[in-house]
């Protein structure tokens, strides 16, 4: 009699454990959709916002001397406007101002068409304007800085020259920012 009671406190059990699986489940369940909306709300929670946006890019395969004439044609534009204006570059109806022998172009004096150096600063300009709008900023502009540095230049394969290697920053901050923290400086 005895192995016919825990027989049946067994069966009893497992019952009431399926039983409560069921609720479980339902209430697991629940558990996931309120999750997903607590997630949905943590989501929309808006970062603080900062005044810099910023872009680095290592080892470009571009010319250090192209890079700074671009970073100094960029230099004080909004990027919608130095992404224009680096468009016309590419499609040759404006020339980016060179230092050098070089032959004088229409409007200026000396310049080149630098296209190749040209397609990788629109990609830079693009991802600063991405995170410039990550960073809230509303009128970005690359007033801080537009610096090329050289970089490693490794050698080529039969070791008689080297590749073009560029370091490139740019620093974009808010306008509204920079006018009054020279008036602040100015004071």
């Amino acid at each position: 009699m005895v192995d016919e009671e825990k027989i049946i406190k067994g069966l009893e059990e497992k019952q009431e454990n399926t039983k409560n699986p069921e609720k479980e489940i339902s209430k697991e369940k629940s558990k996931p959709e309120e999750a997903k909306k607590e997630n949905k709300k943590k989501n929309k929670v808006e970062t603080p916002k900062k005044d810099l946006a910023a872009v680095n890019a290592r080892d470009l395969p571009i010319s250090t001397k192209q890079a700074m004439a671009i970073c100094k044609f960029v230099l004080k534009k909004s990027p919608e406007r130095s992404v224009e204006e680096l468009e016309q570059v590419i499609k040759m109806n404006r020339a980016v101002p060179m230092k050098g022998e070089l032959p004088h172009r229409k409007g200026m004096m000396s310049g080149r068409y630098p296209i190749k150096s040209t397609k990788i600063f629109l990609k830079l300009i693009r991802q600063l304007q991405a995170n410039a709008e990550v960073n809230r900023l509303e009128e970005p502009i690359i007033i801080d800085r537009a610096i090329s540095n050289v970089a490693a230049r490794p050698m080529r394969r039969s070791g008689s020259s080297r590749f073009k290697r560029t370091h490139v920053t740019l620093i974009a901050k808010e306008k509204n920012t920079t006018k009054t923290e020279s008036i602040k400086e100015k004071k």
